[in-house]
């Protein structure tokens, strides 16, 4: 039997905080269980949050400077995380970190995730496993999304299907040739958290916002136009393209209730038509707009596909839960790619491995 216990840390582009769990895996005849022992997201600060936002805009210098402030903020949470719960650190078989994503440009053959391994393992005397999406890129896979490995080996008894609810959301499942297929349907909680900002909100609690707002008929159309949603996957998303894409169609200026509800409505549609075409019968939703009632109201309107919602602690670190689970491939040496998700040629051990 193999056992490990790792410490996952995600970071998302929505940027709401540090996720943090400390997860127990072990392998028994071919199968992986897990157990989560301890689970928290903690806040970025207001200084490093600011930073972190504009990332994409600063200068190579200034970047590599926040690469190692990063993970300096990340080994303080990660140490305050232990020593709040008296976890003995000599249990620890690694921590695995996603990182923050800056750019992410598979075509280009590269993906970068800020927050500095050998820094985050010097200060927190762990082992550090991160860079897991150049691997897969190298392969000539997009290097996303990596967590259809976790769904087809940790949750594959929950549903038919797998959608997380983050900055953008993504789905995986099992098509009809029996291969695990994965990809990036459309932006989510980025724009609307993007027009929650405009009202003086951090995001929009339940949908109440987007409730109020009517649907610009017009402004819907465009969107669900775009040539990305056309495109045959393996495909992902990144904020490059939302800047560049998704938009220059919208103006922000405009009532915020009504762009709430179009764009609620845009991703509510592109995730049934998946669900729809595909001919999937349940999903379960993660992330943080599983907790947007009315997202899911109207993904369950446009759509037949069975909505289920797990235990909350699932719904917010499924993702970290699932970073920590390829540290744990990766000291097993297994890989930890699908690669009729991702398109990459060939299956690989996914991620890089400092030492503290």
């Amino acid at each position: 039997m193999s056992k490990y216990e790792i410490v996952g840390l995600m970071s998302g582009t929505s940027l709401d905080g540090l996720d943090i769990v400390h997860s127990r895996f072990a392998k028994k005849d071919e199968k992986w269980t897990y157990d989560i022992l301890n689970s928290e997201t903690i806040p970025y600060s207001g200084e490093l949050l600011a930073r972190l936002q504009k990332a994409t805009e600063i200068s190579e210098p200034d970047l590599k400077k926040l690469d190692k402030d990063f993970a300096h903020e990340m080994a303080l949470m990660v140490n305050l995380f232990l020593s709040n719960r008296n976890i003995d650190d000599t249990t620890i078989d690694a921590i695995a970190s996603h990182g923050q994503t800056v750019f992410h440009q598979p075509d280009k053959g590269f993906s970068l995730q800020i927050g500095c391994g050998k820094t985050l393992a010097a200060e927190t005397g762990l082992p550090v496993i991160n860079d897991f999406r150049n691997g897969d890129i190298r392969e000539g896979g997009q290097g996303a999304p990596l967590v259809p490995i976790g769904d087809k080996l940790l949750f594959s008894d929950s549903a038919g299907a797998f959608l997380n609810l983050g900055g953008f959301c993504n789905i995986s499942f099992v098509n009809e040739k029996e291969k695990w297929i994965a990809f990036d349907i459309a932006p989510c909680n980025l724009p609307l958290n993007k027009i929650a900002n405009q009202k003086g909100q951090e995001y929009d609690k339940g949908g109440e916002i987007a409730k109020q707002g009517t649907i610009n008929l017009f402004l819907l159309d465009l969107l669900n136009k775009l040539e990305y949603y056309n495109s045959s996957y393996p495909k992902s998303l990144g904020t490059e393209w939302l800047e560049g894409k998704f938009y220059p169609l919208i103006k922000f200026s405009k009532t915020p209730e009504d762009n709430m509800r179009t764009l609620l409505d845009h991703t509510a549609i592109q995730i049934a038509n998946v669900l729809t075409v595909n001919k999937l019968k349940s999903v379960l939703v993660t992330g943080g707009g599983a907790f947007n009632s009315f997202l899911i109201e109207r993904i369950i309107h446009h759509s037949d596909c069975e909505v289920v919602l797990p235990s909350k602690e699932i719904i917010e670190f499924k993702e970290a839960l699932i970073f920590a689970f390829l540290g744990a491939l990766h000291l097993n040496n297994e890989p930890s790619n699908v690669p009729s998700a991702t398109g990459a040629r060939k299956e690989v051990s996914l991620g890089v491995l400092h030492q503290s």
